[in-house]
């Protein structure tokens, strides 16, 4: 057991050493790195269920932990041993994969989806929900194109869509946003084309972080839309 430890402990300070590194260019991961709100959970693989009650009841303490005491900079990452050899869009399946999982479960255990969001992946205001509080995720691994979502290992990086909210209400979301993006460009010679401001075009087409065309259709169904629970 302390070895498995060890290796776990291992894998989480590589994940804070690429988040630290010069070159990564999102200044909310480092912000949240340094203020000690960046959780890294360990897990075995991304394309089994191995871990994902475990995935699940993490994102509701870390839902309700917010809801108690909001804060900005809170990242929540789950990094997965095996690599497995994906290529990009096998890692975009596993990842939409794992969300399903872990929204069913949301759903099964009657968690509101945030009315704050759309649970349509069709839709600009689109956000997935755990715990009652909308997320944005960001996918990771070995064979991404983009070099900021290059790490030797396959993560799902789960952000709280709220701060977003609060950054803009602060008058800081551009600025920061502008950053990021200068520094994404430095780093890998041009601006994520993926990337765009909520309320513009589904976030869905980010998460993998693979370039997709207009006819990209995104396999998330949340059981909760049929309900109008959104």
């Amino acid at each position: 057991m302390d070895k498995v430890a060890d290796t776990q402990d291992n894998i989480a300070e590589e994940f804070e050493d690429f988040i630290r590194s010069h070159g990564f260019p999102c200044v909310g991961a480092k912000s949240a790195l340094s203020r000690g709100t960046l959780n890294i959970v360990v897990c075995r693989t991304i394309t089994s269920a191995w871990d994902d009650v475990r995935m699940h009841r993490e994102l509701l303490d870390w839902a309700y932990a917010y809801q108690d005491n909001p804060g900005l900079f809170r990242s929540l990452a789950f990094v997965f041993e095996e690599d497995e050899g994906l290529d990009e869009q096998e890692f975009e399946a596993a990842m939409w994969e794992r969300i399903q999982s872990l929204s069913d479960k949301d759903a099964w255990l009657e968690q509101p989806y945030d009315k704050r969001v759309s649970p349509d992946p069709e839709d600009p205001h689109f956000s997935l929900s755990f715990g009652g509080e909308a997320f944005f995720v960001v996918g990771m691994h070995p064979r991404a194109s983009r070099p900021a979502r290059r790490f030797d290992r396959p993560v799902l990086v789960f952000n709280l869509h709220d701060q977003f909210e609060k950054l803009r209400a602060q008058n800081r979301y551009e600025r920061i946003r502008e950053t990021i993006l200068q520094r994404d460009k430095q780093l890998a010679g041009s601006v994520n084309p993926m990337l765009a401001r909520h309320g513009e075009t589904s976030e869905a087409l980010q998460y993998s972080g693979r370039l997709v065309s207009d006819k990209w259709e995104c396999p998330f169904r949340d059981k909760r839309s049929d309900e109008g629970a959104a």
